[in-house]
């Protein structure tokens, strides 16, 4: 599934919301359903803004959606149930303006039957097998690319695989045989109970959905329940370890770490982590949660602050075919203090020139709205925090600044626009156009610049939204230097329309999110897909076909409209940006840590590309060790980069951080050339 959600609450996935139901519940659909698949279909042809009908393509784009939706990995439906389906391919948009979703719940009853058939296969032969590990073969874990199985022999034989796969896991964790068969087949039961738990309501959601982000990623159907859940989530201060979590195969995997939350202080857990494991306090039983539905994870995770939840993980460096290790966490509430700017002071020396370099790190473009409408002149806002943090820092006599922008997921446009102020004299921030095509120009009309120091603006590829408006903004005005990843390339505007509104049903229905507004930078450029590419480029693990806006088919294209008028001030120029990538890429050439960094994220892009899984021990043992060599080797290099010149940098390999670290290398080299 590529839906997340946060690990304090549920939000949408495929088995998520369900009540216990008996297993002998007929699963099918109810009349409010085909009003509301009409609805929203009348609602997305008139007003989403793309501009496009629900006809024939878009159909068969849904279908393939929803089908792989339920089984996203082609481990249960065959080849002759694909084509069975095909019937629907260009009779979707027909059938949903016609009130009729059927569709959805055949399509489902289906998937059903698999379903059972391949848990009786495991739970009865396969669970508890005497498997060959000396056989050199393997599993390959990500089957999106793979053929439907044609025929049930050939379904076993992938499970087969897969059961193979994870109890030699277990038994390199050193499980005995009867715990292993105990693990698995509790594993699997729990499974088999998720999918006796959906409902009608489910599948209704799940297909609504297919229809919806068939039309771009971010239009979503809510269903009543999700919709309640979700603002019940938002009120309860986001109490857990602040994480993102989302279904990847049989996996919860880490989407994001929330900045400022528990799991982001404790440095033990990184996005694209696998969850295995999940236990209570210091000495709870470990829970294995490999095949769980997510929201059953959310529970076991979430809990009072104060408590501690221990999690047991695969580690994105290690990948798949690592081993597991158990981190603890203790779970607290996510502050509006802990979500707000903050700011740090790093001296530096180069050329023998003293140098104090600012940072201001900003997880969120945050406003607490409730005290604006009071009426309370305090009201917390990032601009405020910001321009009281740079103020304290020139104070503090700094030199430069660097504003870090990493995993800033966006939030308040006005609040964009209004920080983009204190750094250039006034003229176009962003521009926002509409599905009527008209052109709306978001201005900076305040003519003071509270910052005109040496600027960096640090980015990676969870930046998005709003932190892509700001960085975009400074990057064409030519205020300061872009450093990082390239940014996450969301530049649509939602909104959240209740269907109560439309329809008189005694029934509760659900919202519809849909896409209306698209922002492009004041050159006329979109956000949208490129997102902000920066000046200085780092090298990064995570390829933008997989994590970013350009993951998603559906994604609204890149495009360019007419550039606003703008002055753009003389601080970086094209001269000054090749200078720095020279030094950038002269850095590769002999400092230690960029070195190492480097290894290390191109070793981690490989694991994450890596979904091919040895089933011989011998093999798997070696890989292991591998892993293991590579932490001793890792610890043991600890000497010190040297720059250029010779001078050590020991201040800045202090902070563990290299990104950081180039950002204010980076800084210092525009510093070297202002400081007298």
């Amino acid at each position: 599934m590529r839906l997340t959600l946060f690990a304090f609450f549920s939000f949408i996935s495929f088995f998520a919301y369900s009540q216990v139901v008996p297993k002998d519940t007929v699963i099918a659909a109810k009349p409010v359903f085909g009003k509301e698949a009409k609805l929203i279909a009348e609602i997305l042809n008139a007003n989403h803004y793309r501009k496009i009908k629900l006809g024939d393509s878009l159909s068969s784009a849904i279908l393939d959606r929803f089908v792989t939706e339920l089984d996203n990995n082609k481990s249960y439906f065959l080849e002759s149930d694909i084509k069975s389906f095909e019937k629907y391919r260009l009779i979707i948009d027909d059938l949903t303006k016609s009130e009729n979703v059927s569709p959805a719940f055949e399509i489902y009853r289906v998937f059903k039957k698999r379903y059972t058939e391949r848990m009786n296969v495991v739970l009865d032969k396969l669970v508890g097998s005497n498997f060959d590990y000396s056989a050199n073969e393997f599993y390959e874990t990500n089957r999106e690319k793979e053929p439907w199985a044609k025929s049930t022999e050939e379904l076993n034989d992938i499970w087969r695989k897969v059961i193979k796969s994870q109890a030699l896991s277990l038994k390199l964790a050193g499980k005995k045989p009867d715990e292993i068969k105990e693990t698995l087949k509790k594993r699997y039961e729990r499974s088999a109970k998720s999918v006796s738990q959906f409902n009608s309501e489910d599948v209704f959601s799940l297909y609504m959905n297919s229809i919806t982000e068939a039309f771009d990623p971010h239009t979503n159907y809510l269903s009543p329940k999700a919709s309640d859940l979700f603002k019940q989530g938002m009120s309860l201060s986001l109490e857990g370890i602040g994480a993102q979590l989302q279904t990847e195969n049989d996996f919860t995997k880490i989407a994001k770490i929330i900045p400022g939350g528990p799991a982001d202080k404790s440095g033990l857990l990184f996005a694209n982590d696998l969850i295995t494991g999940v236990a209570q306090g210091k000495d709870g039983e470990m829970v294995d949660v490999i095949g769980w539905r997510i929201d059953d994870v959310v529970k076991l995770i979430k809990g009072p602050k104060g408590t501690t939840v221990r999690l047991q993980i695969l580690a994105a460096k290690t990948g798949v075919s690592g081993a597991s290790k158990e981190i603890s966490i203790v779970r607290e509430k996510v502050k509006l203090e802990d979500q707000a700017a903050k700011k740090q002071v790093v001296n530096y020396q180069l050329d023998g020139k003293d140098m104090k370099m600012g940072v201001v790190t900003l997880p969120s473009f945050y406003m607490d709205y409730d005290a604006y409408q009071r009426g309370d002149q305090d009201f917390r806002s990032t601009t405020r925090d910001v321009r009281k943090l740079i103020g304290e820092l020139k104070t503090e006599g700094v030199d430069g600044l660097v504003m870090d922008l990493r995993n800033n997921g966006g939030g308040s446009l006005q609040e964009a626009v209004d920080l983009t102020g204190l750094f250039i004299k006034e003229g176009p921030v962003v521009q926002v156009k509409n599905s009527a095509n008209r052109v709306e120009v978001l201005p900076d009309d305040n003519k003071e610049v509270f910052y005109d120091g040496p600027l960096v603006v640090l980015t990676n590829r969870f930046s998005a939204s709003a932190s892509e408006i700001f960085a975009g903004a400074i990057q064409d005005y030519q205020r300061g230097v872009i450093v990082g990843e390239s940014t996450y390339g969301k530049g649509t505007v939602q909104s959240v329309l209740d269907l109560n509104r439309f329809l008189n049903e005694k029934e509760p229905v659900g919202e519809l999110k849909i896409t209306f507004q698209k922002f492009y930078r004041v050159t006329g450029s979109s956000t949208q897909h490129k997102g902000v590419v920066p000046d200085i480029l780092l090298p990064s693990a995570l390829d933008a076909a997989r994590f970013g806006e350009s993951a998603s088919p559906s994604a609204l294209p890149w495009d360019v409209i007419k550039a606003a008028s703008f002055q753009r001030s003389i601080d970086v120029n094209e001269k000054t940006i090749a200078k720095l990538n020279r030094s950038y890429l002269d850095r590769t050439k002999f400092d230690t840590t960029l070195k190492k960094y480097i290894r290390e994220t191109e070793e981690l892009k490989i694991n994450l590309n890596q979904s091919r899984v040895s089933l011989n021990e011998v093999t798997r043992k070696k890989e292991l060790e591998e892993i293991e060599k590579k932490k001793l080797t890792d610890k043991l290099d600890t000497k010190l980069p040297v720059s250029k010149e010779g001078l050590p940098v020991t201040d800045l390999t202090k902070l563990q951080d290299e990104f950081l670290r180039e950002g204010l290398l980076i800084l210092s080299e525009l510093l070297s050339k202002r400081i007298g």
